[in-house]
């Protein structure tokens, strides 16, 4: 759950988990949602949660599904044949090579 301060009507909002940050709200475990209590002489409103809100959507579950499939899509390879080397090796590191200009 989110708390979120009304300081202007003196009013605590304790509602479901948001889904992006403000400066004046905190997120809440059901523990501490539940046993929250506001100062003397503010009003503690809870509002309800959806049951159908939890889990994903079906646009969370459909942008899942294209990331996966780009993913998954195989990397075209460059065919061409490397341009001919214009220095010689003088080091390796692993699979790099060092080359000096011949120029």
């Amino acid at each position: 759950m989110t708390l979120t301060y009304v300081y202007a009507d003196q009013t605590a909002v304790v509602g479901p988990l948001a889904t992006y940050a403000e400066p004046h709200a905190y997120d809440l475990c059901d523990v501490h949602s539940e046993r929250l209590s506001a100062p003397r002489g503010w009003e503690v409103m809870r509002l309800a949660v959806d049951p159908a809100a939890h889990g994903p959507s079906n646009d969370d579950l459909l942008a899942l599904a294209d990331a996966v499939r780009e993913a998954a899509r195989p990397v075209p390879v460059d065919r061409t044949p490397p341009a001919e080397e214009t220095g010689r090796e003088i080091g390796r590191k692993g699979h790099l090579r060092m080359l000096t200009s011949d120029h």
